[in-house]
């Protein structure tokens, strides 16, 4: 018999994918002006914090520096911005919508066939950034060059409507 914890809460070994500073662009010019944003899955070396960082003060905090999401917060923050891993999706997303501030996380499309976003937004309005086509992770150190999936930045009370389309402009 499957226990359906264990499914729903497993641990991938895959996680550790990395968004291209080309993914991180579309998100830019939606984030509030003097806003703070946390990047809760990320390091210094993150294009979320290296592209954020021009144009907003930045907090940033990863499990490898014991800041886990589900037990740290930083003192001051307006937005949340970030890749977070794409296993154990709801508890990222119930996390996130906890705080009851403003957040974009990158997820994967097919997530919304899923009972759990549908559960997790009914009262809450879920905003989609959708792109025109796939994003090439970065994982171990290589881009991906088969992606099997779209992604989107699931958003809540951050985007001026609830769906936009962006480009995603890739330089080689």
């Amino acid at each position: 018999m499957i226990n359906s914890k264990e499914v729903l809460y497993s641990y991938g070994n895959n996680d550790e994918c990395f968004t291209p500073a080309y993914g991180v662009k579309p998100i830019l010019k939606y984030i509030p002006e003097n806003a703070v944003v946390w990047c809760p899955f990320d390091t210094e070396q993150s294009e979320f914090v290296k592209q954020i960082s021009k144009q907003n003060k930045v907090v940033f905090s990863h499990i490898s520096e014991g800041k886990d999401f589900f037990r740290y917060e930083p003192e001051q923050w307006d937005v949340m911005v970030s890749n977070p891993p794409f296993t154990n999706k709801r508890k990222y997303f119930e996390r996130a919508l906890f705080f009851n501030k403003p957040f974009a996380l990158i997820m994967t499309n097919t997530w919304l066939n899923d009972a759990a976003p549908k559960q997790l937004f009914k009262n809450k309005e879920l905003q989609l950034l959708l792109f025109d086509k796939r994003m090439k992770f970065i994982n171990n150190g290589a881009i991906a060059n088969k992606i099997t999936f779209s992604s989107s930045y699931y958003c809540w009370n951050f985007l001026p409507k609830q769906v936009i389309m962006e480009e995603l402009i890739q330089k080689h």
